[in-house]
C-alpha cells in the first residue's frame, strides 16, 4: 500500500507541474523516474523492490504493451504506404548498425565477452519515442520525422526480442538450444502479427452485427476489451505481445477509425498511467550501489550509446533522403531508450548467464542517463520548428474531436 501512497502523491505531482513542463526542460518522465529513486532502499527506504521483484516485469511489460497499442493507432497506413522508406532504412540499416557498434563498445570498454556484448547491443537497439512526446506528438514538427520516429519505435522492439533471445541461448548454460529456438521465436513473432490482425478484424466483424453495436459512453471501452484479450492471449500462447499490440493498433485505426477516435482520450491517459507506473518502480532500482558497480569505461560507453552511436547510426542510414538537415540531426538525437530495453534487460538478468549482471547494471544506467537526457530536451528541440503551444494543437489533417474544455487532444500522425 505504500508504493500506491507514493505513485498517487508523484501523480498529483506530476499533473500540477505538467503545464511547466511542457513549457520547460522540466519533464514529468523524470519525476517519477527520481521520485522512485527517493523512496527506495537506496535513501528513504519507504519501498523494496529488487530486479528480481514481480512487478519489475509486469509494470514494465504491461507499459510496453499500452504505449504500442495506442502508437499503433497513430499509424496512417496509407501515408505509411507512400512514405516507407525512410523507417524502413532507420529499421534496416540504421538499427543493425547502432546494435554492432554497442555491442564493440561494450566489449573493449566494459570487458564483457563478445556474446554478452552483443546481447547488451540488442537490448539497447530499440528506441522509445514516449520519451520525446514534443517532438512526436506535435503538428507543427514535420510529418516524415513524427511518421519516422513513431513507427521505428513501434517496430524495433519486436525485430529486436528474437536477436536478445537467441542471444540469451547462446550464452547461457543451453547455448546448444539455440539454433532450436530459433523456430520457437519466429513462431511466437507470427503469431504475435497474426493475433494483432485478426482480433481486430474479428471485433469490428462483431460490431457490424445488426443486433450488435457499441452505446455511444461505451464505445470507447471497445478497443481497450480487444486489447486486454490480445495482451492475455499473447501470454497465454507465448505469442510476442509487442509486436501484436503495435500491429492490432494501426489494424484497429485503419478499420474502424470511429473507434480510434472515441479511444484516443482513454487510451492516452491509460498509456500515461501505464508508463508513470512502470518509471516509479524502475527509479527504485536506481540506488547509489547500482551506479557504484558501474565501471568507468561502463560510464564512457553509456556516454557514446547516448551521444554518438545512435546519432551516427541513424544518420549514416538516412543518408541520400530528401530530409532536411534539421530533422535529420533531431531524429539522430532522440533514440531514447525505453521500456523494451527495460524489459528485455531484466530478461538478460533473469536468464541466470555468466555475466548477467554486469550486462543488467549497464543497461539499467543507459536507460536512466537516456530518460534524463531526452525528455529533458525534447520541448527546446520542439521549439525549433516553431512551436508556440505545447499543449492541445489539434493536427492540421485532422479536425479535433474534442470539444473546448475536455483535455488534451493527441495529435501524432
Amino acid at each position: 500500500m505504500v508504493l500506491v501512497v507514493v505513485f498517487g502523491v508523484a501523480l498529483l505531482v506530476a499533473v500540477l507541474l505538467s503545464g511547466l513542463a511542457a513549457r520547460t526542460v522540466l519533464s514529468t518522465s523524470f519525476l517519477f523516474l527520481v521520485g522512485g529513486a527517493l523512496v527506495s532502499d537506496g535513501f528513504l527506504g519507504l519501498i523494496h523492490i529488487t530486479p528480481e521483484s514481480e512487478i519489475v516485469s509486469v509494470t514494465a511489460d504491461l507499459a510496453l504493451f499500452a504505449v504500442l497499442f495506442t502508437d499503433g493507432m497513430h499509424v496512417a497506413l496509407p501515408k505509411l504506404r507512400a512514405n516507407w522508406r525512410n523507417p524502413a532504412r532507420a529499421l534496416g540499416l540504421g538499427m543493425p548498425l547502432a546494435f554492432l557498434f554497442m555491442a564493440l563498445v561494450t566489449h573493449y570498454l566494459v570487458g564483457l565477452d563478445w556474446t554478452t556484448s552483443f546481447l547488451v547491443g540488442a537490448v539497447l537497439a530499440p528506441t522509445d519515442p514516449v520519451f520525446a512526446s514534443a517532438i512526436v506528438g506535435r503538428a507543427e514538427v514535420p510529418a516524415k520525422l513524427r511518421q519516422l520516429l513513431n513507427v521505428e519505435s513501434g517496430i524495433n522492439d519486436g525485430l529486436a526480442l528474437p536477436v536478445v533471445l537467441l542471444l540469451i541461448a547462446a550464452a547461457g548454460p543451453t547455448a546448444d538450444s539455440a539454433e532450436a529456438s530459433g523456430s520457437a521465436i519466429a513462431l511466437e513473432l507470427l503469431l504475435g502479427l497474426v493475433f494483432g490482425v485478426t482480433l481486430p478484424l474479428l471485433v469490428n466483424g462483431l460490431v457490424r452485427f445488426r443486433l450488435l453495436g457499441a452505446e455511444p459512453k461505451l464505445q470507447p471501452l471497445l478497443p481497450l476489451a480487444t486489447g486486454i484479450i490480445l495482451y492475455a492471449a499473447c501470454h497465454l500462447t507465448h505469442a510476442n505481445p509487442y509486436l501484436a499490440a503495435f500491429s492490432a493498433g494501426a489494424a484497429l485505426a485503419h478499420v474502424s477509425p470511429e473507434a480510434k477516435i472515441s479511444f484516443e482520450p482513454l487510451g492516452e491517459a491509460l498509456a500515461e498511467l501505464a508508463k508513470f507506473a512502470a518509471l516509479l518502480v524502475f527509479g527504485a532500482l536506481l540506488t547509489p550501489q547500482l551506479f557504484g558497480d558501474l565501471s568507468f569505461g561502463g560510464y564512457v560507453a553509456v556516454i557514446l550509446a547516448i551521444v554518438l552511436i545512435r546519432p551516427a547510426s541513424l544518420l549514416i542510414s538516412l543518408l541520400g533522403t530528401t530530409i532536411s538537415r534539421k530533422e535529420k540531426l533531431v531524429a539522430a538525437w532522440f533514440g531514447p531508450k525505453g521500456f523494451a530495453s527495460v524489459v528485455y534487460g531484466l530478461l538478460v538478468l533473469q536468464s541466470g548467464i555468466p555475466q548477467a549482471e554486469e550486462a543488467f547494471t549497464l543497461v539499467a544506467v543507459c536507460i536512466a542517463f537516456s530518460i534524463i537526457a531526452h525528455s529533458s530536451t525534447d520541448v527546446p528541440i520542439a521549439r525549433a520548428f516553431d512551436v508556440d503551444e505545447l499543449i492541445g494543437i489539434p493536427d492540421k489533417d485532422q479536425p479535433s474531436t474534442v470539444p473546448p474544455g475536455e483535455g488534451h487532444l493527441d495529435t501524432r500522425a
